[in-house]
């Protein structure tokens, strides 16, 4: 079993047991209280120690639809890194250790921002999986610039890197405009930590993008 379904599978299981309503487990197994437990909050953070949150944060959702796209999203491309990361490191243990410490380390590096911009905000709360989940996707954009990638506003099929400049663009803009409830910076911060990642573990992955551009 790959790494990228033990995620999808426990990050599944702990976000239906924290859902308040429309949780698809039973009354027995349901965990509400686990959301207040998880939730990233800067505030308690910076000034409780509470560490576990900047990992937490990202096995628990709003709500079913953001669980659902972060994990379909999860899922076509983690696996595809794990056997990037493979490939390069010369062993398939290697790769999904490496693509293990990519996931598990962007979870607190994707909300760095937020973590001093919120700091002294304790009514600043943030929830889901999307910071690492768009690390996975921009990692894929370095081994394969070219992989076609599509979503729900974007229905035709672009280059990757193509996909990664409108990503980026975009989270700025949106992060600026701060009219949603939607973490932007994550994203972004998310996106460039996942396409750094490979490159500090080994600078010559440069040449992989270089050449696959």
């Amino acid at each position: 079993m790959t790494f990228t379904t033990l995620i999808i599978i426990a990050t599944c299981v702990v976000s239906l047991a924290a859902f308040e309503r429309d949780s698809l487990l039973p009354d027995s197994l349901r965990r509400p209280e686990w959301t207040e437990k998880m939730k990233f909050n800067a505030y308690l953070i910076c000034h409780e120690k509470q560490y576990v949150r900047l990992f937490g944060y990202g096995f628990i959702h709003a709500d079913l639809w953001h669980l659902v796209f972060n994990m379909l999203t999860l899922y076509f491309f983690g696996g595809y890194l794990e056997s990037a990361f493979s490939v390069v490191s010369g062993s398939e243990k290697t790769g999904k250790l490496l693509f293990l410490a990519l996931y598990l380390s962007a979870l607190p590096m994707s909300v760095i921002v937020d973590l001093f911009r919120h700091k002294d905000n304790p009514l600043y709360n943030a929830v889901g999986a999307s910071g690492a989940v768009s690390a996975v996707l921009f990692a894929v954009i370095l081994f394969n610039p070219s992989i076609p990638i599509s979503f729900m506003f974007i229905p035709i099929p672009i280059p990757g890197w193509i996909f990664g400049l409108l990503y980026l663009a975009y989270c700025v803009y949106m992060d600026k405009r701060g009219r949603d409830n939607i973490g932007h910076s994550a994203h972004f911060a998310g996106a460039v930590y996942g396409f750094l990642f490979p490159l500090i573990i080994n600078p010559s992955t440069i040449n992989i993008f270089l050449k696959n551009f």
